[in-house]
Order: C-alpha cells, then sequence, then structure tokens
C-alpha cells in the first residue's frame, strides 16, 4: 500500500441546511459549526419555510441569526438565484437589516450580486454558490480576485480535481458532503423550467428529474425495463466514510444537503456527520504523519448508517464522483422512496437530545456584595470566550438589623438560570458579614446582568451605548 502525507489541519466546518427556524435550532443542537438559510427573497429554495411572503409571519432568518450568534455558530444567507435588472435597486436594502444583526456571509450565483454585495458590505464574507459551476483553478482564481472568500465546488468533481483548485487557489473550499444529487451538472438544469415553467435558477425548481421515465429508441422500442422507471433520479450522496481523505484534499466546509427537509432530518444528519468529522480529524491531527492507502476510509457504526438511511434515501447512496467514476449505479432506477424517517423510537430520541432541549451557553459569575456599596454582578463566557459584562445595582447594600444575608441565601437567588439561554458552571459570592439586601435586587441584578451577556454575545462589538442601557433596565 502506498502512503501518503496527511495536510495538516487545525479546523474544519461543519455546514447545515436550515429551512425554518427549528431546523437552524436543530442543527446547532446537533453540532453544525454554521447553517446556511434563505430570506424571504432570492433564495435558490423559494418554497423553504423560511422563504415566506416579507411581512407574511415571523423573519426565521433574522431569529436564527440571534440564536445562532449567541451558541457561536455562523449564519450564512442563501442569496443564490439569478437576479432580475429591477431586483438588484433593492438589494443593499434588503441586506443591510441582516448585516447589522450579524449575518456572517452570503453565498451567491449572479456575477451582479457579487460585485454589489463586495462594494457595498466589503466585510462581509462572499461564497460562490454550487450553482456557479466551479470545476477548475482558472474560475476560481478569477473570483478569488474579484473578492470571493470562498467557492462551493461543482458536485461533479473527483479528489484529484478538488486538490488541484486548492493548491492552485488557497480558498476555502466548500464541497457538498451529503444529501441529494443532480442529474444535470451543478445549476445548468433547465428541465424544470423547459417543462413546467419552474426555474431552479429561480429557486422554483419542480423536481422532474424525479418523476418516472421510459427510454424508447426511434422506432419507439422500449429501451428500459419496466420496473427500471427512475431513468434520472439519482441516490442521495452520502461521504460519511471518505471525510479523512476530503480533509487532505482540501476541503474546509463540510456541506449538507437540505432546507426542504425536516428538522429531524437536519438533526439526525448533522450528528453522523459531527462524530465522523471530529474523529477524522482526530486522526489527521498530526502533521505528517502516514496513512495507508487502505486505511483512509473511516469505518462506520452500522448503528449511524442505519441513521442516515433512516432519514433519507432514494433507493440507495453513493459517494458521489470522489473517484472521478459515474454510471448507472448512481441512478435509483426502481424505487420510487419515502421522504421521510419511519422508525418512531429514532425519531422520539432526535427529538429528546436535539429539537426538544436547545444547547445552553456555559457561564461563569462572581457577585460582590458589601456594605454601603452597590451590588456588582460579573458574568462570563465560560467555553473559551472573552465576553464579561459587568452590572451594579442602584440599591446599595445596607447593615442587617436582624437575620444578615447568608452565602446560601444569595447563591440562590443569583444562580437561577432557568428558562434562559445560559448554564451557569460556577458561581463566586464575595460576601460581607452582616449584609441586608432585599431579594428583588439580586434578582433584578441577575436579570440585567443575563440579557446584557446575551445581548453582547449576539452583537458583538456592533453593541451600542443605548443596547447597552436598555438591556440594563430590562
Amino acid at each position: 500500500m502506498s502512503m501518503q502525507p496527511i495536510r495538516k489541519r487545525s479546523h474544519t466546518e461543519l455546514l447545515a441546511p436550515a429551512g425554518s427556524f427549528d431546523a437552524a435550532r436543530a442543527a446547532v443542537n446537533a453540532g453544525a459549526d454554521a447553517i446556511y438559510m434563505g430570506g424571504p427573497l432570492f433564495s435558490a429554495r423559494a418554497y423553504a419555510e423560511s422563504s415566506a411572503v416579507p411581512g407574511e409571519g415571523p423573519d426565521m432568518l433574522m431569529q436564527a441569526i440571534g440564536y445562532c450568534r449567541l451558541r457561536g455558530v455562523r449564519v450564512f444567507m442563501t442569496l443564490n438565484t439569478l437576479m432580475k435588472e429591477k431586483e438588484m435597486k433593492g438589494l443593499e436594502e434588503y441586506l443591510e437589516p441582516y448585516v447589522r444583526a450579524g449575518l456572517d456571509g452570503v453565498i451567491v450565483q449572479d456575477a451582479g450580486v457579487m460585485k454589489r454585495v463586495r462594494e457595498h458590505f466589503p466585510d462581509l464574507s462572499l461564497h460562490i454558490s454550487t450553482q456557479a459551476a466551479v470545476t477548475g483553478p482558472r474560475y476560481a482564481s478569477r473570483l478569488r480576485d474579484a473578492g470571493a472568500d470562498r467557492v462551493v465546488l461543482a458536485r461533479e468533481l473527483s479528489l484529484k480535481e478538488i486538490r488541484r483548485i486548492f493548491d492552485a487557489t488557497g480558498m476555502e473550499i466548500e464541497v457538498f458532503a451529503h444529501g441529494a444529487l443532480c442529474y444535470a451538472y451543478s445549476g445548468q438544469c433547465l428541465m424544470s423550467s423547459m417543462i413546467g415553467g419552474r426555474s431552479g435558477n429561480r429557486g422554483r425548481c419542480a423536481g422532474t428529474c424525479r418523476l418516472p421515465y421510459a427510454l424508447l429508441d426511434e422506432n419507439g422500442r422500449y429501451l428500459s425495463r419496466q420496473d427500471e422507471k427512475y431513468l434520472l433520479s439519482m441516490k442521495d450522496l452520502c461521504t460519511v466514510s471518505r471525510l479523512r481523505e476530503m480533509i487532505e484534499a482540501g476541503v474546509f466546509s463540510f456541506k449538507i444537503e437540505g432546507r426542504m427537509k425536516s428538522p429531524v432530518y437536519v438533526a439526525a444528519v448533522t450528528s453522523v456527520y459531527r462524530k465522523y468529522l471530529d474523529l477524522a480529524m482526530q486522526d489527521t491531527a498530526e502533521a505528517g504523519s502516514p496513512v495507508a492507502e487502505g486505511l483512509k476510509k473511516l469505518l462506520i457504526e452500522e448503528s449511524d448508517r442505519q441513521i442516515l438511511l433512516e432519514g433519507f434515501e432514494r433507493g440507495g447512496m453513493t459517494d458521489g464522483y470522489l473517484d472521478g467514476h459515474k454510471g448507472a449505479g448512481m441512478i435509483t432506477l426502481i424505487e420510487k422512496p419515502e421522504l421521510r424517517i419511519h422508525n418512531d423510537r429514532l425519531i422520539s430520541d432526535i427529538k429528546r437530545r436535539y429539537i426538544d432541549n436547545d444547547m445552553k451557553v456555559a457561564v461563569t459569575g462572581e457577585i460582590i456584595i458589601r456594605r454601603d456599596r452597590p451590588i456588582i454582578m460579573k458574568l462570563r463566557h465560560a467555553a473559551g470566550g472573552t465576553e464579561e459584562v459587568t452590572v451594579c445595582s442602584d440599591f446599595i447594600a445596607g447593615e442587617a438589623a436582624n437575620r444578615p444575608l447568608t452565602e446560601e441565601d444569595v447563591r440562590d437567588k443569583a444562580a437561577r438560570f432557568g428558562g434562559t439561554d445560559f448554564e451557569l458552571k460556577e458561581l463566586k459570592i464575595l460576601l460581607e458579614e452582616n449584609c441586608f439586601v432585599p431579594v428583588r435586587v439580586i434578582n433584578d441584578l441577575r436579570r440585567d446582568a443575563v440579557e446584557e451577556l446575551r445581548l453582547r454575545l449576539i452583537r458583538g462589538d456592533r453593541i451600542t451605548d443605548a443596547e447597552t442601557k436598555t438591556a440594563g433596565q430590562a
């Protein structure tokens, strides 16, 4: 077996789909590093729940930005339809509130959109959609020089071709790792538009390749078997066993397809890929460690493989074009699949672990109580973060006339974080003897500290003095 050195990589990204706010929550709780989600306009999934008509229902993308930023998860907006000239006029106005809220980046196909975004939002990360069909170093280099930070490669590329683009450009490389494949070349299908007047490039693909067809020759004779009707329906992509090789080829972001799928599906697939991407990263942590060709594939536990099959399966799975192969083995041919998980026990377990319980943000706290001084409470982001807030009470601590305040009294009130986005890991109490403080003062101080830290984590350096004052009065 030949031996090759592993490329050193300190980090990768697991990118999960979110077609609704509930799907965004599921992705975050299942371990996604980032999510991609459409807003009300210009998304290549016009029928996703998050693409509701503006003003009719909640803005799910805005909700997701706040939820994700609080938990350190990046949010990328899909802005990947081809736009009409008249639509360009409102582009900056449409994007502005999301950028102010903390949007991390946009995914675009249209060259005009790319130019406008880079000019008006120079700090916003700009990703080139797979619908742009980037297949080689020259195209990728030109996009990089025009301001793109990342390229989502065409789905038809092999590992060698991916490696070639990464070596030539040094760009962040994103690839689809799991989910639906199109029969046509990435982003180049006009079938839905020609047959039904619904353009995939406008986010309205009707999925015509998923319908049953018969193959006839010029004389009307059947070339396809009677039971082989799904001649254009691709099996779903599944690369979970190939993650180590993909990292070695230069892939940074591993993208799960599925903005039209349920939160249960999103949580199930994200959790499995989180597990094996972490394992792959552990294996490649040491620079220069040789790996035998035959050992590069990860061994997937049968229970995890079953989760992926239960989640969604079109007559089998394929690892796509990673080895440069293509052919009839990638087509479902026979059966029309069900599009949902059937296993009730699996559904219940996924809901319990990833949907019914939100991931909490770990914090540590400190409260200082001295006579004749305001009460001070500090909260700090515990997971290696640098964010810390300090709030002071208007109330001045006095001397106790009867029963002085005890440390147990303080802890009982100051440590009540239930119903918030936070989980208190440690609380340090500095309490001077013989102090009196009303219970409501400690409760109010805790609420103020929680709200200010929440706001600071969501808004980061965009927070304003007015917002800080408002948070302190909440």
